[in-house]
């Protein structure tokens, strides 16, 4: 069982920049993709970006360019760089492990395990 917990989420003011972070820990030996999804009030969980064992990345279309993907060295943590918030990017954060190490989805029906997710909150 992968245990995920996120970290970094918080208040911030429209146009401003966080960083949150998830920390994968458990049966993490063989390679795996990780993945960002977002889920505000009354809303759909939405994709957010993926990225494999290969650090290859995918991103959903509305958030290209300002929302930025990575891992740490040791792999088994992941990054979500986020620039020029927005209102409506407050949601729960949450990151996912796919157990296809080179795969890169968008699916959350694809992702096996999930962390609690952390509170991102933009002020206008």
């Amino acid at each position: 069982q992968v245990t995920l917990v996120e970290s970094g989420g918080g208040l911030v003011q429209a146009g401003g920049s966080l960083n949150v972070s998830c920390a994968a820990s458990g049966p993490t030996s063989r390679p795996y993709a990780m993945g960002w999804f977002r889920q505000a009030p009354g809303k759909e969980r939405e994709f957010i970006a993926a990225i494999n064992w290969a650090t290859n990345t995918r991103y959903a279309d509305s958030l290209k360019g300002r929302f930025t993907i990575s891992r740490g060295n040791a792999k088994n943590t992941v990054y979500l760089q986020m620039n020029s918030l927005k209102p409506e990017d407050t949601a729960v954060y949450y990151c996912a492990v796919n157990t296809s190490p080179y795969a890169l989805v968008a699916n959350r029906n694809d992702y096996e395990y999930w962390g609690q997710g952390t509170q991102v909150t933009v002020s206008s």
